[in-house]
């Protein structure tokens, strides 16, 4: 899995059955968060289509939730193999109801287009600075470990991942940010480079959409492009829509790791 990781810039992991567990009462302990009124009036976006639940979920930095103990299986394991152990944040918790994408608050058509057309496709960590929303390096994480909350079938809107397009990334970050102090890293605009890297990937890689089930997990590297696919038309997922728990620790300050780690 881990040559498949480095490979194609994502890995799928089988089933198991202490991650199904841990999936089970994640799902109950978010609920309870998802329905906060406060959570909803934050993170409810694309006209109640996506709920962001960004540190939705109450874990510990060993991901132990609820009654169930810290987070276990071969997918955290060859995280933790790669990268090191490194605490956990409070888990994201992404829910997708049907008819997403609808624009979501703020977004010109352009943006809400691209979120339809392209799946909202985006370098994790790379955010939208100033009035001119230029393109920075501000977040170093590790890795995206996916984890599965609700059985759904592989058209309620599956993680999207272009195969081998962590590799193109990695190259226009090196040219982009190699010669420079890792200090400096994070004033660097990157938005033309990101944006003509992000063509070469949609002209050169295959799209490739993740479905997966409680007990399963997934991983993709820190710079693969990958988003959300619109909710199908035969798309089926229990009431509480289709709900994914994602973990992405950050790299020690200080260290040009982002960059340099394979």
């Amino acid at each position: 899995m881990v040559a498949e990781l480095h490979d194609k810039g994502w890995a799928l992991f089988p089933s198991e059955a202490k991650v199904a567990a841990w999936a089970e009462e994640a799902r109950a302990v978010a609920l309870r968060h998802i329905r906060d009124p406060e959570a909803q009036a934050k993170w409810l976006q694309c006209e109640g289509t996506w709920f962001v639940g960004v540190d939705t979920l109450p874990n510990g930095p060993d991901g132990a939730v609820g009654q169930a103990g810290p987070l276990s299986g071969a997918a955290f394991r060859a995280a933790c193999d790669l990268y090191g152990v490194l605490p956990l944040h409070r888990g994201q918790v992404s829910v997708i109801y049907p008819g997403y994408p609808r624009p979501r608050a703020g977004e010109n058509e352009a943006a809400a287009r691209y979120r339809l057309k392209r799946d909202a496709a985006h370098v994790d960590g790379l955010l939208p600075v100033g009035p001119a929303r230029q393109r920075m390096l501000m977040e170093r994480h590790a890795y995206i470990l996916g984890l599965p909350l609700t059985p759904c079938n592989a058209t309620a809107s599956p993680m999207v991942v272009w195969e081998g397009s962590h590799r193109i990334m990695r190259d226009m970050f090196a040219e982009a940010l190699e010669a420079h102090p890792e200090s400096d890293w994070g004033g660097i605009d990157l938005t033309a480079r990101y944006q003509a890297a992000r063509r070469e990937v949609f002209e050169t890689c295959q799209r490739v959409e993740i479905a997966a089930q409680p007990g399963e997990a997934y991983l993709l590297h820190r710079h693969a492009l990958h988003g959300v696919a619109p909710w199908g038309k035969d798309a089926k997922a229990p009431p509480e829509g289709r709900m994914i728990a994602y973990f992405r620790p950050e790299l020690p300050a200080g260290t040009r790791d982002w960059l340099e780690l394979a």
